[in-house]
């Protein structure tokens, strides 16, 4: 499996993880490939500090030695970590920008998945609007929090769930037929391809201070399945 590290020094390195792919082996079942796995091949130690959901795309870090590990998992248990995401969501927004403040919890019906509760964990999330289509925005994100599903559940809870959601959306792949009009398939095709067929969501940055006090910035390159979306969504669906 060919990973790509977007960051390294002696005490952490980033990858910019693809969607699909768990972030720390499955509690269940260990033979499924992950991301630390697939990493630890090429350093003696590494150290978990963080997660990204499988579906989710981007940057996630580890650490390189023990002492990295208790300052870096420091600062993401203090919210001392920016976090920064981009998503392709349905419909679009009245406000520019906002944020979402609502406690998450375990959803009482539905094993696997979160819910806003009132007796939930506290849960922020701030938004800001990139690009508004026919249909469909292109949001930036940060968590201030990181609870599970948390960006998710809290779009959803905005009326805007990202696209290709199961959990908290239709699930529905985008397909260049849904935004261009008089859309036809080509002679040698027998079904027409997504333009993204997953969960539209990639963690664009992380930043942090190291312990000697300088900032730290890892920043990861959209995959090429939400590019090419917007770039499909800006031709085909701008506002008239």
């Amino acid at each position: 499996m060919k990973l790509e590290v977007i960051f390294k020094n002696d005490d952490l390195v980033a990858y910019n993880k693809p969607s699909g792919l768990l972030s720390i082996p499955d509690r269940y079942n260990d033979t499924i490939p992950c991301l630390y796995h697939e990493a630890a091949k090429h350093f003696d130690k590494l150290f978990v500090v963080h997660r990204l959901d499988k579906d989710t795309s981007g940057v996630i870090c580890f650490a390189r030695n023990e002492e990295s590990h208790k300052y870096i998992s420091g600062l993401f248990e203090g919210r001392d970590v920016e976090k920064y995401y981009l998503a392709i969501v349905h419909g679009r927004p009245i406000k520019q920008s906002g944020s979402i403040v609502a406690p998450i919890a375990e959803h009482p019906n539905h094993k696997g998945r979160m819910s806003i509760q009132k007796k939930g964990r506290f849960a922020h999330t701030d938004y800001e609007v990139l690009d508004k289509w026919n249909g469909f925005s292109l949001l930036k994100l940060r968590i201030h929090t990181g609870r599970t599903h948390q960006i998710r559940v809290h779009l959803q809870h905005l009326g805007h769930p990202i696209v290709g959601d199961p959990f908290y959306g239709n699930g529905s792949s985008l397909l260049l037929s849904t935004i261009k009009k008089k859309f036809k398939l080509s002679e040698n095709e027998e079904a027409e391809r997504p333009l993204i067929s997953r969960l539209a969501l990639h963690a664009t940055k992380l930043v942090m201070k190291s312990a000697a006090g300088e900032r730290i910035e890892i920043e990861a390159p959209l995959p090429k399945d939400m590019a090419v979306t917007i770039k499909q969504l800006n031709k085909w669906a701008a506002p008239q």
